[in-house]
């Protein structure tokens, strides 16, 4: 099959590589489309992939074969598939419901994990979750970007009323603004440097704005004009982490779901003196990959805003990345292995 493989920093090659064998319990998957994820950014763009590994786990497809002890799935099945089986069930994580937080997982980029940026990717049959027929595969490559954006929010725990910050409106922060815009929330603003991004944010349901708007107050325990009660930091920018704090009202909650290489300087004067929380959204909730499914497949969220009109093949991954690292692609970009 092709695949997309990663040799060094900012260089991929299209590769004929094996197709995958078989085991009892797996199936093998051939993969329609497939998200270009910020993690996926820095595994290409900033070094931090492992060397002849093929990236790549947003991704929707049909089953292709079928392992001799596999129950319950057909050749021809859609079908989404998560990165890892859902959590190993017994550690204390996992047996308080957050399978994000499991012993048993890999680190993101170190393990032997091989993803969809290929024709075709093999699974354990326990990582699948079956699609609507309705649903088409093209939207359903949406589920795993929409799982985080949807464990985001739960963290978060916005009620009715509450006055929201989107700090970075690249493809994460673009469906959290879909998902709170579509759970009713009807006071959020967007902080983005890009114009074709705040334009994105507009047509979601959101004020948009540019981050040097959003100016600090001059003392930890004074507060903005229009303080926000919750911040979604999606950026991973260090300087737009310390603006997300200084914006939140007492009491208000930051939480950071985008990652980079920077590290922000924390105001513990203000934290302390507001009493703010501060925490961070990996992966997803139990059932995550459901309840996305179940959103998608409802029509709420504005898919054709959400996602580039135009696909990419394997070849023009870096090119892809290239533009979402500079913000000259505003919504999620699919692959399609077999272009």
């Amino acid at each position: 099959m092709r695949a997309a493989v990663y040799k060094e920093r900012g260089r991929i090659e299209v590769a004929e590589v094996p197709l995958p064998d078989v085991g009892p319990h797996d199936v093998l998957i051939e993969v329609s489309h497939c998200g270009i994820c910020g993690t996926d950014l820095h595994m290409v763009i900033d070094g931090w992939g492992r060397r002849d590994s093929i990236g790549g786990h947003e991704y929707s497809g049909a089953i292709h074969a079928v392992g001799e002890r596999v129950v319950g799935w057909r050749i021809g099945d859609p079908v989404v598939a998560q990165p890892q089986v859902e959590g190993c069930g017994a550690c204390p994580y996992c047996q308080r419901a957050r399978p994000s937080l499991c012993t048993a997982r890999g680190k993101p980029g170190m393990d032997t994990y091989q993803g969809a940026f290929a024709e075709y990717v093999n699974v354990d049959h326990r990582q699948l979750v079956r699609l609507p027929e309705d649903l088409s595969l093209r939207t359903a490559a949406l589920c795993e970007p929409l799982a985080v954006a949807q464990h985001a929010v739960t963290l978060a725990a916005v009620e009715a009323g509450q006055r929201v910050l989107v700090s970075g409106a690249g493809p994460i922060g673009a469906l959290i603004t879909a998902v709170l815009c579509a759970s009713g929330a009807h006071d959020v603003v967007v902080s983005e440097p890009s114009a074709k991004r705040r334009a994105l944010a507009t047509r979601l349901g959101a004020l948009a704005v540019e981050p040097a708007s959003l100016t600090p107050p001059d003392l930890p325990f004074d507060s903005v004009d229009e303080p926000f009660h919750v911040a979604f930091e999606c950026s991973g920018k260090a300087a737009a982490v310390e603006s997300a704090l200084a914006q939140l009202d007492s009491g208000g909650r930051l939480v950071l779901v985008g990652t980079g290489l920077e590290h922000p300087a924390l105001d513990s004067n203000r934290v302390l003196l507001n009493e703010l929380t501060i925490t961070g959204a990996f992966n997803y909730d139990a059932a995550g990959f459901e309840r996305a499914v179940a959103l998608l497949a409802s029509g709420r969220l504005p898919v054709d805003q959400l996602i580039e009109p135009e696909d990419v093949t394997l070849a023009d991954i870096v090119d892809a990345m290239q533009g979402l690292t500079a913000g000259t692609l505003a919504g999620k970009v699919l692959v399609r292995p077999r272009a």
